[in-house]
């Protein structure tokens, strides 16, 4: 009686902020998260499997890649398309689609999930699989350090006996499959070196140091940051056999292959190649039809940020979310592997949301900068950004400061050439609204 309440509660909540015009994409789970002792989760009534998506970047496309996997394939699913991660979030979103009783009916349930909500929220719901992508610092004054984030992972897979889909290439992700011995259903995927691998680390790393022996561990190259393959000579931690391995990895193309099948996915980055490579590890576990897989990670594509492109007048413009310095090195990369002059605009936000320290801005290698010819710095940190690319080697003269969006669009947009944008959590949609809005004055397009 006290869960067919406090759903109803869930439900009337859900319903009025609808009304309202109001996303209900997380108040309604805060309210029964209070309400329920804090196992607000624990009252719905889940059949199907469920899958997970964590890791600090690319949870969004590797759910959604995932999601349409099922899709084609005829698949009834519920997803958190919005984002909303944490339990309260994930506790929205079922009230969306439970019945009365909480039962909640679908073939699959495909959830991205925080990293640190992960033991909470499946300590409540049965867990089928667990992909988990990668871990960087991010957001230290809400996570605190990485050390801290796995281990509580790391704590939940002990028990866990369902699918682990593990990037094999990162070692802070690879010790999970050994957290429980008794789990046959450990599963990594790995990707072969690609044209800019460095057989030297060039980027802030968290993978210095076998997390169970303490000798340093040996690369054979470094794909970025602590990504790549390695082996501790002691314990023979990373030797391990992959599920998935990505390889002819072409960029300029781009193309991949991953299992004897060729994929060409629009975006054109290692980082990606990684998403893409777990995702097809997930279609090849559940046996999703070849040509599905290929459509899917072919045609996946997205347009709120991440890697979008955009026309202001004839000069292209892309757009990429950073929240913590490997997703800014990996746009870094991306610039500096293309060819021909680019100029840059970086905007820094220190909300709430974005996490109040920005100090993790001293670990983006801003010294590796190639043919980059002007950089203009905004966002409510905008000379912090400016002093740090400075501080670099960076020639001052070349660095214009413009808080304002509009003002440092049109900066970027002055001269001729290749633009890139990257911009934090915060940033990143009201520098979306900010180019289009040069569009809509200067003539352009979103692509």
């Amino acid at each position: 009686m006290k869960n067919r309440l406090l759903i109803l509660i869930g439900k009337i909540i859900v319903k009025l902020l609808k009304l309202m015009k109001r996303n209900a994409g997380n108040l309604p789970g805060i309210i029964l998260w209070h309400l329920s002792g804090q196992k607000s989760v624990s009252m719905f009534k889940v059949d199907c499997p469920i899958i997970a998506v964590t890791g600090t970047n690319g949870k969004t496309s590797v759910t959604n890649c995932i999601a349409q996997l099922f899709e084609r394939s005829g698949k009834k699913i519920i997803i958190n398309r919005e984002g909303n991660n944490l339990d309260t979030g994930i506790c929205s979103l079922l009230l969306r689609y439970c019945d009365m009783s909480g039962k909640v009916d679908a073939d699959y349930l495909i959830l991205e999930t925080d990293e640190s909500h992960v033991p909470v929220v499946y300590s409540q719901l049965k867990l089928d699989t667990l992909v988990v992508l990668n871990f960087f610092r991010d957001q230290l004054d809400r996570n605190g350090e990485m050390e801290t984030l796995i281990q509580k992972i790391n704590g939940f897979c002990r028990t866990f006996e369902g699918n682990l889909i593990l990037n094999g290439d990162d070692p802070n992700t690879a010790r999970l499959g050994k957290a429980n011995p008794k789990n046959k259903n450990v599963k990594y995927f790995h990707a072969e070196p690609y044209a800019f691998a460095t057989d030297k680390i060039f980027e802030a790393s968290e993978g210095r140091f076998c997390p169970f022996c303490g000798e340093p561990l040996e690369y054979e190259y470094y794909q970025y940051s602590h990504i790549g393959k390695f082996i501790c000579k002691n314990c023979k931690f990373g030797d391990y056999e992959p599920y998935m391995t990505a390889s002819g990895i072409d960029l300029e193309k781009p193309v991949f292959t991953a299992d004897g099948h060729e994929y060409s996915p629009k975006l054109n980055s290692i980082y990606n190649v990684y998403n893409m490579t777990a995702v097809a590890s997930a279609a090849k576990l559940y046996e999703i039809d070849e040509q599905i897989t290929d459509d899917v990670i072919s045609n996946y594509t997205v347009n709120n940020g991440r890697m979008e492109n955009f026309m202001l007048k004839d000069r292209m413009a892309t757009l990429n979310l950073a929240k913590n310095p490997v997703g800014a090195n990996m746009t870094l990369r991306v610039m500096n592997e293309m060819q021909g002059e680019k100029e840059l605009l970086f905007v820094l936000n220190d909300n709430v949301a974005d996490g109040l320290d920005v100090s993790w801005i001293w670990d983006i290698n801003f010294s590796i900068f190639e043919r980059v010819t002007r950089v203009v710095t905004s966002g409510t940190r905008a000379h912090d950004i400016a002093v740090r690319i400075k501080c670099s080697g960076y020639d001052a003269e070349k660095i214009a400061v413009r808080p304002d969006l509009d003002d440092a669009v049109e900066e970027l947009a002055r001269t001729e050439g290749r633009k890139f944008v990257i911009a934090n959590y915060t940033a990143v949609q009201p520098t979306r609204s900010a180019l289009k809005r040069y569009i809509a004055k200067h003539g352009g397009k979103s692509e």
